[in-house]
């Protein structure tokens, strides 16, 4: 049975990828913070008859990953999917140096620490996937925190492209414009949710690239509009 670990699987983006994946063939490994939440998405992805493994851990601790891939089932990997992120925004003079090491943290030396985990385990026909981020590719006022971890994950995806392009592993990276979840409720500001991507979208984008066949690569996608502003 193939392998697929979902990363920030709680809430929102990863949730939603996590169900849309969701198969028989399929055992998926969920991994956040809020084991409770995990559990949530775990038994609504059993309904869909997939297997479904919790795995609370703070991804940004070198020893807690280890632990986590030590502990993973056997079998091949068919895919690691990078969503987990935190949102901090404000003018760069109110960002504090831990908030803007919190932010690197989880969406660059965490996909770096998992992916150098679990790179043994990657043969022939994996995939790792990175949830980007308009803010990948564009600078915006007041999330210099959240636009320097994107520019970073993105940095770190491509050189990883090219690396394992010649062990066969695809790297998928995906650009959603403005998602609906709860990331928006710690954002100061008013900001128009309706006309928001629904996670669903970003979710369909993933399954598709996992589903073309092995020799197959769709490595970048872009979902919504991700010309304008946040």
């Amino acid at each position: 049975m193939a392998l697929v670990i979902v990363t920030g699987a709680s809430r929102g983006i990863g949730r939603a990828i996590a169900l849309r994946l969701s198969r028989p063939s399929r055992e998926m490994v969920l991994v956040g913070r809020d084991a409770a939440a995990l559990e949530s998405v775990a038994a609504d992805a059993r309904s869909r008859s997939a297997q479904a493994l919790v795995a609370p851990a703070d991804l940004t601790d070198a020893a807690a990953v280890a632990a986590l891939a030590g502990a993973l089932p056997a079998g091949p990997i068919e895919a690691v999917v990078h969503n987990a992120g935190v949102a901090v925004v404000k003018p760069i003079g109110d960002v504090s140096p831990e908030e803007f090491g919190r932010s690197l943290a989880t969406m660059v030396t965490a996909p770096f620490l998992l992916t150098r985990a679990l790179l043994p385990r990657l043969e022939k026909g994996a995939s790792l996937v990175h949830v980007l981020s308009i803010a990948a590719r564009r600078g915006f006022p007041g999330w210099s925190a959240y636009c320097a971890a994107k520019f970073g994950l993105e940095g770190l995806s491509q050189s990883l492209r090219e690396e394992l392009r010649p062990r066969g592993v695809r790297v998928i990276n995906v650009y959603p414009a403005a998602t609906a979840t709860a990331l928006w409720d710690g954002v100061t500001g008013e900001w128009p949710r309706d006309r928001m991507l629904d996670p669903a979208e970003v979710a369909e984008a993933v399954a598709y690239a996992l589903d073309r066949p092995s020799g197959v690569a769709v490595e970048t996608i872009e979902v919504g509009d991700v010309s304008g502003a946040l």
